[in-house]
């Protein structure tokens, strides 16, 4: 790694060719969402700590949830609202590589995370009566660890192959963060063993975990629809809907971000939509679970009622 930086301490983040007033008016929306994902994202873990009623299962894994969604966005926002306020777009060799990290990092956990959630609205919808022996605290944290662990694994891996290249110019990375495609088309030399490397993880970490969801919400669809009272089924989808929405949010635009083939006519729509993936999709998934979820809703009443009497 120090052979690389000897031939370039920083990258110049093109970004949106923007005037300096539309970047500060940028500066104050995207803050604003930022912090507003923040509080979010917090309120529903603050809630999931508090309230004993919803120390279970589906919302430890919601817990671990709500961290990703502030991680993801704090490890490349701070550093793009500095750039717009400031009108600068560099970013150090150390800082872009902490980027990559991370944002690869809490984007594969989130899709592990998504899939362990199906399964658990799996066994609670197909096989209730067994759902605490099979969905058991110790499973559950083993099935965290496993999925954070692997995250951060396959993250590692793709960086240290980056980091193996030169990087002797241009300098500049058409992105608005330090996306590893883009940062991958500024590297010197044969770049074909990370570029192999990044679609197969994108296999791994997008394609199967979809796969697995789907087959997790035929048997769940196929369950439903066995139950006979019409109350029965509309409770039990409604314990996964929520879940479901998430799922086809954050798959659907990773799938378009990740797996769509390399095309530079292409590269301003795509900044989009990671912007959006990085920014919105994240606030996304608290309101979801917080507008449709009514166990969300009571804790939150519950949680008011107690500092109002208080």
């Amino acid at each position: 790694m120090e052979g690389n930086q000897s031939w370039i301490t920083e990258f110049i983040l093109v970004g949106f060719q923007l005037s300096e007033e539309i970047e500060l008016l940028l500066f104050v929306i995207f803050f604003i969402l930022y912090i507003f994902n923040l509080l979010a994202n917090g309120m529903i873990l603050g809630l999931i700590c508090l309230d004993l009623k919803l120390h279970s299962p589906m919302y430890y894994f919601l817990s671990h949830l709500a961290v990703i969604d502030m991680s993801y966005p704090s490890s490349s926002l701070p550093n793009m609202l500095e750039n717009l306020v400031k009108h600068k777009k560099t970013i150090s060799f150390d800082s872009c590589t902490m980027q990559m990290v991370f944002s690869l990092a809490f984007g594969s956990v989130e899709c592990l995370i998504l899939v362990v959630m199906s399964y658990d609205r799996y066994v609670a919808i197909c096989h209730p009566l067994r759902y605490t022996v099979i969905m058991n605290w110790r499973l559950c944290i083993v099935l965290a660890i496993t999925s954070w662990a692997c995250g951060f694994s396959l993250s590692l891996v793709q960086v240290f192959l980056l980091l193996r290249l030169s990087f002797c110019g241009p300098q500049k990375v058409n992105h608005f963060f330090c996306e590893i495609r883009s940062v991958l088309k500024v590297a010197c030399g044969d770049t074909w063993i990370s570029e192999i490397s990044l679609f197969a993880d994108g296999v791994f970490i997008l394609v199967t975990p979809i796969f697995l969801v789907l087959v997790s919400y035929v048997r769940i669809l196929w369950a439903i629809l066995k139950i006979q009272s019409k109350e029965g089924r509309k409770k039990a989808f409604s314990t996964c809907s929520s879940h479901l929405c998430v799922v086809g949010f954050y798959f659907g635009i990773a799938m378009m971000v990740y797996m769509v083939p390399d095309n530079s006519k292409q590269e301003e729509q795509l900044k989009i939509l990671f912007l959006f993936y990085t920014l919105f999709n994240p606030l996304l998934n608290p309101l979801i679970y917080s507008l449709r979820n009514a166990q969300v809703k009571a804790a939150f009443y519950r949680v008011l009622q107690i500092n109002t009497t208080v």
